[in-house]
């Protein structure tokens, strides 16, 4: 069996006392790509910010392997664009793991943004200020700033939300060349479940709570889906953090006891 590039035991990731996502266990193999899947406020985006350490768990572990460098894309809501910057400067944030924001760009950084903007289609685009970019456009330069970044471990949150029908496509060619050919760890946070079914081999459908997670296919399915709508909690602010029995619903209450 694979080693793990990502473990969760027992994980619940929550805001102000709050969880979002309850009791994950499971592990994420190292070298496989899979689509985080569910409904608005299902906890997806919450997972990727707990994997990359934004967020603190408020119960259990979430544990990246030892050594494993890891590259984290966010909505692009949750980027500025009105700062005054170029794509070469956007891009190149990618480099500061290695070099610190304040270090200076040898040859060899200047050679791998080149690369990384003719991966993504935007060659002769590193002048232009990354206000003046379409979203398609603006998506490409972010990933060409992963690419930089050469990480074991991708999160990428909605990448392909107000893009055009060829940068989906485009960008859907890379993230297969990065976990088949490069053998790289990519997971995704996808809504559009054709998508899901037709180009990512494994899913994790979340509702606050792991409802299936394997074969993207299985996952997918009508009953899990159906299964997925019924959980309440998802979108019931007085539901309780934990389905009746669990073992850990009496210690929760302690903590406030409620969504």
């Amino acid at each position: 069996m694979s080693a793990a590039a990502v473990t969760f035991s027992d994980l619940t990731l929550g805001y102000n006392g709050h969880p979002a996502v309850h009791h994950l266990s499971g592990a994420v193999r190292k070298g496989s790509l899979t689509a985080v899947v569910g409904a608005n406020g299902s906890g997806k985006s919450t997972l990727m910010k707990g994997i990359v350490g934004m967020l603190a768990p408020m119960t259990g572990r979430c544990t990246v392997a030892s050594g494993m460098r890891t590259a984290y894309l966010p909505q692009q809501s949750e980027i500025d664009r009105s700062f005054p910057a170029r794509v070469v400067d956007l891009v190149s944030l990618g480099l500061w793991p290695r070099r610190g924001l304040l270090g200076r760009h040898r040859g060899e950084d200047r050679h791998a943004i080149a690369r990384a903007l003719m991966a993504v289609g935007l060659e002769g685009f590193e002048g232009r200020p990354i206000d003046s970019l379409s979203g398609g456009q603006m998506q490409r330069a972010l990933f060409a700033r992963v690419l930089v970044q050469d990480a074991e471990l991708i999160l990428l949150d909605e990448p392909f939300n107000a893009v055009d029908a060829k940068t989906v496509t485009d960008l859907v060619a890379l993230i297969k060349h990065w976990q088949s050919d490069q053998g790289r760890t990519v997971l995704v946070v996808v809504h559009d479940l054709d998508l899901v079914r037709d180009h990512f081999p494994e899913a994790l459908l979340l509702a606050r709570r792991a409802v299936a997670w394997g074969d993207a296919r299985d996952v997918l399915g009508a009953g899990n889906l159906f299964k997925a709508r019924q959980f309440t909690e998802a979108w019931d602010d007085t539901a309780p953090w934990c389905e009746p029995g669990h073992e850990h619903a009496g210690a929760h209450a302690e903590h406030g006891g409620h969504v």
